[in-house]
């Protein structure tokens, strides 16, 4: 029996820094960027003997990478032991694998159950991660193989590519080898799709798959609701802190509007952490008061969201985050205004972005019709393309969008320029304002917590050309990225050969 699982990438349209602390929300996209995890058996079946093991074999691939770990859990106190190198481990995938297993076990009251279960973990857990190339930046290997820097080039590469890392600095010195993303979360996606598939692989839910993967239903809900919890657990324990949660939240539900937990309720897996046996504690963390709210929501029809790798370094998150909360230690006020001013800004947002899902809901052939004339024009013409009282409604909603973003990107530089981090670095202002300035722009911004990562913009109609081609032109690489608005699933087989088989079956002979 093999299974696979999938889980989507993010992006933290608004709701930086503010996102940390209840009850502070942030719209959030999912994207078709997926992490996939292949779950099968080791063994074909469990020989006599291997029933008095204390010890079961788990196998961890990564193909990009090219690497492969080994190691032993015990069946005592579920906790893995590496028997490779350590420089091969991936807590993420250790932490899902602890605590899926863990919940197993405290899902599974009945021994007939435990029996099943016990035989499942005896044939040992392969398990391979892939993630889809969005997740990592494959620029350098673009430019060296001289291709311009162009969506084309980027879709030329195979599937899964392999995926480069530093790892000898100056004289040959060693360190930690990194490894470039494009901020889409993909830890947070990797964490979710083991979770995802172990589950299903060991008979503790029933996924969704792609054509329903909105899950509806309380069946459905509660189904997700599991993989939420354990993913959660599992990726703040590999990160070392509890976080907002957002990145796997998206990855869990889809796009979403989202309020973070109260950090209180990991208080158990914390003490896990510190030599309490997990499953003693991993009931309390199911069972625990998980008060974050999630709240449907996508872009509005007819819009799209793309992304782009400027290449000019990426930025550390923790640190930028870190040097925010000094600043609101020390200059309290201050950072309470902008804090009000940024919170009134995102609702703006929000509520134009709503707004006109409504309209285009009610009145769809006049919103398509202004859509798609807004989309040759720049936004200082698009209220000559509004006809009637409705399409003016719709403009002017547009617009109202557009003055909400650069009141929050306005306020996101001010909070930088305090804290003394770049949020939105020069750079970045002068190519976001270029881009605002484009035929069928609504917005464009830092995604998250901003700095050098990535930008994004979300675009009308069909002008997503006029972007890309001015992005081009100032070597920002624009990525294949799209809103997907669709979490975790589970997926008809391994995704290599499906895109293999893709790709032979797009190919037309003349």
């Amino acid at each position: 029996m093999t299974v696979v699982a999938s889980a989507p990438g993010k992006v933290l349209m608004t709701g930086g820094y503010l996102i940390l602390e209840r009850p502070n929300a942030g719209l959030v996209l999912s994207t078709n960027a997926r992490f996939y995890a292949i779950v099968k058996p080791i063994y074909e079946a469990v020989s006599p003997h291997r029933w008095t093991w204390a010890w079961i074999d788990v196998k961890l691939t990564s193909p990009q990478l090219c690497r492969e770990s080994m190691y032993k859990m015990s069946l005592k106190n579920l906790t893995l032991q590496c028997v490779s190198s350590r420089e091969l481990s991936n807590p993420f995938v250790e932490q899902a694998i602890q605590y899926t297993v863990a919940t197993a076990h405290a899902v599974f009251a009945d021994k007939s159950k435990k029996d099943v279960l016990c035989n499942l973990l005896l044939r040992g857990l392969d398990i391979t991660i892939l993630g889809s190339n969005d997740f990592y930046s494959y620029r350098n290997q673009i430019e060296a193989q001289g291709l311009p820097l162009t969506p084309e080039s980027l879709a030329s590469l195979p599937p899964f590519s392999a995926i480069t890392s530093n790892v000898d600095g100056l004289n040959g010195e060693k360190f930690k080898p990194e490894v470039a993303k494009t901020g889409l979360g993909s830890s947070a996606a990797m964490t979710t799709a083991v979770v995802a598939a172990l589950l299903q692989y060991l008979g503790v839910v029933n996924l969704p798959v792609p054509t329903n993967t909105l899950c509806q239903g309380k069946t459905g809900t509660e189904i997700l609701d599991l993989v939420h919890v354990v993913a959660q657990s599992a990726h703040c324990i590999a990160q070392g802190k509890v976080g907002s949660g957002f990145d796997v939240s998206a990855a869990v539900y889809g796009s979403q509007r989202y309020v973070r937990f109260s950090p209180e309720v990991l208080s158990s897996a914390q003490v896990a952490v510190k030599g309490k046996p997990l499953q003693e504690v991993i009931t309390d963390v199911i069972k625990g008061n998980w008060d974050h709210q999630k709240t449907k929501f996508s872009l509005p029809p007819l819009m799209n969201l793309l992304l782009g790798e400027p290449g000019t370094g990426g930025s550390s998150t923790p640190s930028m985050v870190g040097a925010v909360k000094k600043w609101q230690i020390s200059e309290p006020q201050k950072a309470q205004d902008t804090w009000r001013r940024l919170t009134e800004g995102n609702s703006k947002l929000e509520l134009q972005l709503s707004m006109l899902s409504k309209l285009a809901e009610e009145h769809w052939d006049t919103y398509k019709y202004v859509l798609n004339k807004c989309s040759e024009y720049k936004c200082g013409q698009w209220m000559k393309q509004a006809a009637d009282p409705c399409g003016q409604a719709i403009v002017n909603a547009l617009l109202r969008a557009r003055d909400a973003v650069l009141d929050i990107r306005l306020h996101m530089r001010q909070m930088g320029e305090a804290a003394g981090v770049p949020i939105e670095p020069k750079s970045q202002t002068q190519l976001l304002d270029t881009t605002m300035n484009m035929e069928g722009v609504l917005l464009a911004g830092v995604p998250g917590a901003g700095g050098f990562d990535a930008i994004f913009a979300v675009t009308l109609g069909d002008s997503s050309r006029f972007v890309t081609k001015l992005w081009t032109s100032l070597g920002v690489l624009s990525l294949l990225v799209r809103e997907d608005p669709h979490g975790v699933s589970l997926e008809s087989g391994d995704p290599r050969a499906i895109e293999i088989s893709s790709g032979i079956s797009s190919i037309h002979i003349a």
